[in-house]
C-alpha cells in the first residue's frame, strides 16, 4: 500500500498541475480575445459594405438598362412620327 501511495505522490504533479490560473492568465486571455475582435470586426464590416454597394450597383445597372431600352423605343417612335410627318407634308 505504501508503494502505491509513493507512486501516486510522484505522478500526481504530472497529472494535475499545482499552478492555478491567475490574474495574469485572465488578462492574457482577455487581450487575446480583444485582439481577435479588433482584427475580425473591420473585415466583417468591409465585406458587408462591399455587399451592400454591389446590391446598389446591381439595382442601378438594371434601371440603366431599362432606361436605355425605353430610350431606344422612344427614339424609334420619334423617327416613325418624323417620317410620317415628312410624308404627309409632301402630300399636301
Amino acid at each position: 500500500m505504501s508503494d502505491t501511495n509513493a507512486i501516486l505522490e510522484e505522478v500526481e504533479p504530472l497529472i494535475a498541475p499545482s499552478q492555478k490560473m491567475g490574474v495574469r492568465y485572465l488578462i492574457g486571455v482577455l487581450l487575446s480575445v480583444i485582439m481577435l475582435l479588433l482584427v475580425a470586426f473591420p473585415k466583417i464590416y468591409i465585406k458587408n459594405q462591399i455587399y451592400y454597394k454591389s446590391r446598389d450597383i446591381a439595382v442601378l445597372k438594371r434601371e440603366f438598362n431599362a432606361l436605355k431600352e425605353e430610350n431606344r423605343v422612344i427614339t424609334s417612335q420619334v423617327e416613325a412620327i418624323r417620317f410620317k410627318n415628312q410624308i404627309l407634308d409632301t402630300l399636301f
